[in-house]
């Protein structure tokens, strides 16, 4: 079984990464799932994403956790039964989540020229835009700034915020592993500890709220 990775960011929370190489049977076969998991994964119409699905429930045994230890709230957010905070991210061939005491969100991304194409609709940050002469080096930043307001909306996951106008990322260089992000909606500002990384062809992002 491909297990690729557990990073271990501190004593509060651990990212738990998975390469799917094996089929859609070999996943189904290894994991047990509640029957609306079940109906919810069987209602997928893509097998990448039914794959992506299954693998999540195999990052949970890795964990020491099943299915049937998640739920989802009435705004699609993911809880572990225990109380433990989780994240989930699926990206064509790799699956994973994070878990925290902190209420923490993750995003996976493949890096690929789209993110140029769609830049100008998701990223206001100037700094990014400086390296659009460095065509590897402007794509690997903003898939980092789109993996950013990816997690920040888990996190907050509020109605209304516009990952252009109201999620805001500091300047960073790829080096840096680490930056901050702003959300500013509705009279609220939060900051954000953001760390990312990558893997393979992807990119990893994680953040948590700045405690106050």
């Amino acid at each position: 079984m491909p297990f690729y990775k557990k990073i271990n960011v501190d004593s509060k929370t651990v990212v738990f990464v998975w390469k799917i190489s094996e089929s859609y049977n070999e996943l189904f076969h290894s994991v047990s799932l509640k029957d609306n998991s079940l109906a919810r994964m069987e209602g997928m119409k893509s097998e990448s994403h039914q794959k992506g699905f299954l693998a999540v429930r195999m990052l949970l045994q890795q964990a020491g956790y099943t299915d049937f230890d998640l739920y989802y709230d009435e705004f699609g957010k993911p809880h572990i039964k225990d109380g433990k905070h989780i994240s989930i991210s699926h990206s064509f061939d790799f699956s994973v989540i994070v878990l925290s005491e902190r209420n923490i969100g993750i995003d996976l991304e493949l890096r690929r020229d789209l993110v140029k194409k769609i830049a100008r609709k998701f990223a206001a940050e100037k700094f990014v835009y400086e390296s659009e002469h460095n065509s590897d080096d402007f794509i690997r930043k903003l898939t980092v700034i789109w993996g950013v307001k990816e997690a920040v909306f888990k996190v907050r996951n509020e109605i209304g915020i516009s990952f252009k106008e109201h999620i805001f990322v500091r300047q960073f260089e790829m080096d840096d592993k680490q930056t901050t992000s702003l959300l500013d909606f509705n009279d609220t500002k939060q900051e954000f500890e953001v760390f990312f990384t990558e893997i393979e062809s992807y990119t990893l992002v994680w953040l948590w709220e700045t405690e106050k």
